[in-house]
């Protein structure tokens, strides 16, 4: 790696694990790991409707197994409920209860509350816009050699 190169992989390993680990230390209170919290977000986004298992685990990027593993846990706990589906008897459709509502709404405020305070208050408008493009870019999708 050149020097720039390095500088700015290490800036974003430095920045990920300092937010990660800050934002995991707030959601702890309520009992909810990160990757739980990005599922219940996900739902929340989602709606009333849900969302298939297997869209879930794709956009979170895991395992069908580990997965259904992390699901089985958020179900246990009365924060989803997995419904079959209508139209295929063989998929699932998460979606949150009404405790796991109540949970989702206070792990949002205490997240967005870290994120404020440890990233978006440090940068403006013009930096937001930078990383957003730079994301976009990173994304598999855009894995082509042009990009």
């Amino acid at each position: 790696m050149t020097e720039l190169e390095n500088e700015a992989w290490q800036g974003f390993l430095y920045t990920h694990d300092r937010v990660w680990r800050e934002v995991e230390g707030g959601l702890a209170p309520l009992g909810v790991s990160m990757a739980e919290y990005g599922v219940m977000a996900l739902l929340g986004l989602a709606g009333r409707d849900g969302m298939r298992m297997s869209e879930l685990a794709r956009q979170r990027l895991m395992s069908s197994g580990g997965f259904t593993r992390l699901a089985e846990r958020l179900e246990r706990r009365g924060l989803i409920k997995r419904n079959q589906t209508v139209e295929d008897k063989r998929g699932f459709v998460a979606v949150l209860t009404p405790e796991g509502r109540t949970v989702l709404r206070k792990a949002w405020r205490q997240q967005h509350a870290d994120l404020r305070r440890l990233f978006f208050d440090r940068l403006d408008d013009d930096d937001l816009q930078d990383l957003a493009r730079i994301w976009a870019r990173l994304r598999p999708d855009e894995d082509s050699p042009s990009s």
